[in-house]
């Protein structure tokens, strides 16, 4: 297994293990988020600006890279400090941040199931963009995995979870605002469209660019991070009139916060010594998390969907991963 799919050749198993929990926790992490939000709920509204939450994501990734800087974690480059090679991120930073305010704007034209649907062909955008920048090619066998990557998202998505309360399909509050009718306006469909775009161009440019700069992974996102908080402070400022940065906050707010911001930086460890590949897998792979965690903290049902997309993922890993 190559560096560009995700694998660590050449080193012990020591190492090896560390790899592998490395991208276990990751997986835990992205599947937590959504029932850790869930709990944040106040009268079925989450309590706190979600700018703020980003935001401060952003700041606690810079001041944990600034830390492991300082205490020799990873250690500083010889010679000046090569500021120059931290403006190529501000790209990263910008392309993170028009798609984070993407999300938003998508739910004005498209109901949420489609918008779940739909939205798992950035994995198709994302595996264009990893050939074409960085010149890999995948097998017939990777692609069909990438392929079933997309069907088990969009099977999860349109009812791998049901709230036993709620017959109807769509979240739990469904059954009382009444069902959404499934929609999709042009301009709907070309903001998606562009969404998956750029989805796939800021994953496989940061992984183009952290591989090719010979720079400490700290202090790269040390870089990113820094023009990070400055945009989605810029944001959060210019976001209108609510919520104060720590207004609302609780204790599960900060620990979404938290888990965020180190599976932030567990995957820039997976773009730089793995792919942007291995991230749609951990990110495919979560759901499951997801699922699993809202039916035991939420109580949701898992249905037939739910089991047909974790099939269809095992299946994934193993036809990318596996030997020919």
């Amino acid at each position: 297994m190559s560096v560009e799919d995700g694998g660590t050749p050449g080193l012990g198993r020591p190492r090896q293990a560390r790899w592998t929990l490395m991208l276990l926790l990751s997986t835990a992490m992205y599947g937590a988020h959504a029932p850790l939000l869930a709990l944040c709920h106040v009268n079925g509204r989450v309590p706190f600006r979600p700018s703020s939450a980003v935001l401060l994501t952003e700041l606690t990734k810079l001041l944990l890279c600034a830390f492991s800087l300082l205490v020799g974690w990873q250690a500083w480059p010889q010679g000046a400090p090569p500021w120059r090679q931290a403006a190529p991120f501000a790209l990263s930073a910008l392309l993170y941040g028009a798609n984070n305010n993407l999300v938003i704007y998508l739910q004005r034209y498209m109901d949420p199931s489609t918008y779940q649907v739909l939205s798992n062909l950035k994995i198709g955008s994302t595996a264009l963009f990893y050939c074409l920048c960085l010149r890999h090619r995948l097998s017939a066998r990777q692609g069909l995995a990438l392929l079933l990557l997309m069907a088990a998202g969009a099977c999860y998505a349109a009812g791998g979870l049901q709230d036993p309360g709620n017959t109807l399909p769509g979240p739990p509050s469904a059954a009382a605002a009444g069902p959404m009718p499934l929609h999709i306006t042009p301009l709907g469909l070309l903001l998606l469209i562009l969404y998956c775009l750029i989805s796939g161009l800021s994953s496989v440019y940061t992984e183009l660019l952290m591989k090719r700069q010979r720079l400490p992974l700290a202090l790269q996102n040390f870089f990113l991070y820094t023009f990070g908080v400055l945009l989605n402070l810029g944001l959060h400022a210019g976001g209108g009139p609510g919520p104060g940065l720590l207004e609302g906050f609780s204790g599960w707010a900060a620990l979404v916060v938290l888990s965020q911001a180190l599976n932030g930086l567990l995957m820039s460890a997976v773009m730089k010594h793995g792919s942007s590949i291995t991230r749609l897998f951990v990110v495919s792979c979560s759901l499951v998390v997801n699922a699993v965690l809202s039916a035991a903290l939420l109580r949701l049902q898992l249905t037939a969907a739910f089991f047909l997309a974790t099939l269809l993922i095992g299946l994934a890993v193993r036809l990318y991963y596996g030997s020919c």
